[in-house]
This record gives C-alpha cells, structure tokens and sequence, in this order.
C-alpha cells in the first residue's frame, strides 16, 4: 500500500512493515500526510507480513524504516545493532494463557493427554506458540501424545475453540473475550509476555523524524479498534514533537 499519490520526486520511499493489519490503513492516512514524512521522502509504502518468512526478510535485511514486531525479533537478528533499530513506541506486556470452553484447563500431563490444542503457526509468536510449546516440552507432552493444530491468528484460534474443532487454545486474553469465553475457564502459562514494539531505524540522528513518526503512533493508536493497541507509551518522548 502506497500514499495515494507521490509526496515529491524524491525517490526515497519511507517504509513500514506491520503484522497487525488493522494499522495498515491508520499508518498509511498517518504518515502520507505527515509534513516532516513528505520533507524527507518521496512516498510511504505499508507492507502486511503474513508470516515469519516475511518478518525475517523485512527485518533481518534492514528493509523497514519503521516496523511493529516483538522485540525478540529485532534482537535475533541483531537488526537494532547492525541497522540502528531503536524502539520509540511499545504497546502493554501481557498474559498467555490456556483457554477451554466448559472447563478450566489443568497443567498436567495426565490432563493434556490426548487433548487437541490450537495453536499459532508463527514460531516467533509466544503467547500462540512459543509458550504453549514450551510448557508442553516440560510436561513430557509431544505429537505422539497430543493433537496441536495451527492456526494463522488469534481470531482463528478462537472461531475455532467455540466451534467445537479444538479443546484448548493458547493465546492472550482480550476484553472482548468476556462475551462468549468465560474467564473462569482460563489457566496461565506465562504472566509476563513481551509486547508489541515499534521499531524506527535510526542510522543517522534523524530527530525530527523520530518526532514525526512517535506522533503518528499515538494518532494510529488513538484510532484503532482494538483495546489492546490502544495502549501505547511512548520511550524517550520528544518534548516539542516535530509536527510541521
């Protein structure tokens, strides 16, 4: 996705990587009309990863000038060293959890045995698949004991515990939940994980930039419509941002 028309001839196009469609469209509104964004560069372009593959080649290559990821992505790559990722923006930590339907799920092997779990297909993801998979390891859970099946979101993950295809998910627990989940049937896996990072890459001490694209942010977290990434802090905030 690209601002509907070029900002200026300026061949240098600002971009920004997401694996949260929903701030695709406030990114693109956001930044296109930015006066420091149509300054610097000639264009905005938005890609949505719909994968690992596509965070790794976005990210481990330097592609993005501004990225929203976990952190851990950032440092396994070494992309904060090697091309100056700084984050200027997080959004909260949070909990993973085992989820059910009409019971509350018990860490046990005995308990696990023979359930089918419904997990992400994104190794970097922790609540939806690098937690679950972890905690299973240590009960002494694997393939041959278990039935884990994949999943692309959270959304899907859920569609598919109320539809009767799984028997336990492993995912976040969101406000929304409360309508058709009961938070009765919930049982922790890890209370601290990780949240979503912005990441900009800084490899000159572009301040005015910085400004810009932290106050964008807030205007994109301010309108989404999701809770969860209503809540934003900003590190490091400019103190008179760079608006025009």
């Amino acid at each position: 996705m690209t601002c509907s028309t070029a900002l200026s001839t300026n061949p240098e196009t600002f971009d920004i990587y997401l694996t949260e469609q929903s701030f695709a469209e406030l990114a693109l509104s956001a930044l296109c009309s930015n006066p420091v964004i149509q300054r610097q560069f000639g264009n905005v372009r938005v890609t949505i990863g719909e994968n690992d593959y596509d965070t790794f080649r976005y990210i481990s290559h330097g592609v993005s000038n501004l990225a929203l990821v976990k952190a851990n992505v950032v440092t396994a790559f070494g992309a904060d060293e090697i091309y100056g990722y700084e984050e200027v923006a997080m959004h909260p930590d949070y909990s993973a959890y085992f989820i059910a339907l009409k019971e509350k799920p018990e860490l046990t092997k005995e308990y696990l045995l023979g359930k089918r779990i419904g997990i992400l297909d994104y190794p970097s993801s922790r609540s939806g698949h690098i937690v679950p998979k972890t905690r299973l390891k240590a009960l002494g859970l694997n393939t041959n004991n278990i039935h884990l099946h994949y999943y692309n979101s959270h959304g899907e993950l859920r569609r598919a515990l109320l539809a009767g295809d799984v028997d336990i998910i492993s995912s976040y627990w969101d406000k929304n939940d409360g309508k058709k989940l009961s938070r009765s049937y919930i049982t922790a896996l890890e209370e601290s994980v990780s949240g979503m990072r912005w990441y900009l890459k800084m490899q000159t001490r572009n301040t005015d930039l910085r400004c810009a694209v932290q106050s964008a942010i807030q205007t994109m977290s301010a309108n989404q419509t999701k809770k969860y990434y209503q809540q934003v802090q900003i590190e490091e905030p400019c103190i008179d941002a760079v608006t025009q």
